[in-house]
């Protein structure tokens, strides 16, 4: 299992990365490649083309649909609809929140009904309820956000053979129990860390770096990937928020980087 990540800043697009979106790839026992993107923020799609074609994309999973998150799934829809080459013979299964479909059309301006759907085949997260894409399973969860929104858990191959690996993505979030339960056990949690501690005061929105450490603490993690760090954030707080209390391999995400589970 590779993952990639695309984007990784965090409310909005930076100068030096697109929204959030991190692509997941592996083989399934036939050899085929199977391709999905975790969300398809703002900025996401273009660069999200340097690895993977868009009529190879076999999904995309949506956490929720704040715009940092979803947006650019209006950019796939035009990609596939308008293709000088022909529509693929098949629709992108995209995964969200209820209402995904009736939201990304008027994202578009366009009447909800047949909104994107000869594209795009929009089906609801139902939480616990277990995805079967490929070589992957993907089980969601309910995590705290002022929306719906949903943690990921990705179980695939692992990329030398060896055996099952599992990828766990919070969305967006605050610690709370169905993230650790979410999270136990992962081989590499990839977690928002877009507040700091001591100066963004609300709660039920977004993680600090100490917050996402000391979920991966009690989830028992491999190593921690922080992440969706907005703009006007100092990176080396997170980690260093995070070295408090975590003490196992860590890094923040950086667009381009590959990690192999």
């Amino acid at each position: 299992m590779r993952l990639t990540v695309v984007g990784c800043s965090g409310s909005f697009p930076g100068p030096e990365s697109p929204a959030s979106c991190y692509l997941v790839e592996a083989d399934d026992a036939d050899g085929r490649t199977w391709r999905v993107a975790l969300d398809l923020g703002s900025g996401a799609l273009g660069p999200l083309q340097r690895y993977v074609a868009v009529a190879q994309l076999d999904a995309v999973l949506l956490t929720h649909l704040h715009a940092d998150h979803c947006l650019d799934l209006c950019g796939l829809y035009v990609a596939l609809k308008y293709d000088p080459a022909g529509r693929r013979p098949d629709r992108v299964a995209v995964y969200g929140p209820a209402g995904t479909a009736e939201r990304m059309a008027r994202a578009y301006d366009m009447p909800a009904a047949p909104g994107m759907t000869r594209e795009l085949e929009f089906r609801e997260w139902s939480a616990g309820g277990r995805v079967e894409l490929g070589p992957f399973v993907v089980t969601p969860a309910r995590v705290e956000h002022p929306v719906m929104a949903f943690g990921l858990r990705v179980e695939g191959p692992a990329e030398d053979g060896s055996g099952p690996r599992t990828l766990v993505y919070s969305g967006d979030t605050d610690a709370c129990p169905s993230l650790v339960d979410l999270a136990a056990g992962a081989d590499l949690l990839l977690a928002e860390a877009a507040f700091h501690e001591g100066r963004d005061t609300p709660r039920g929105v977004h993680m600090t770096g100490r917050r996402a450490a000391q979920v991966a603490v009690d989830a028992g993690v491999g190593s921690l990937l922080l992440t969706h760090l907005p703009p006007w954030n100092d990176p080396e707080r997170a980690l260093a928020e995070a070295r408090e209390v975590w003490s196992g391999p860590l890094a923040l995400a950086e667009p381009a980087a590959v990690h192999l589970l």
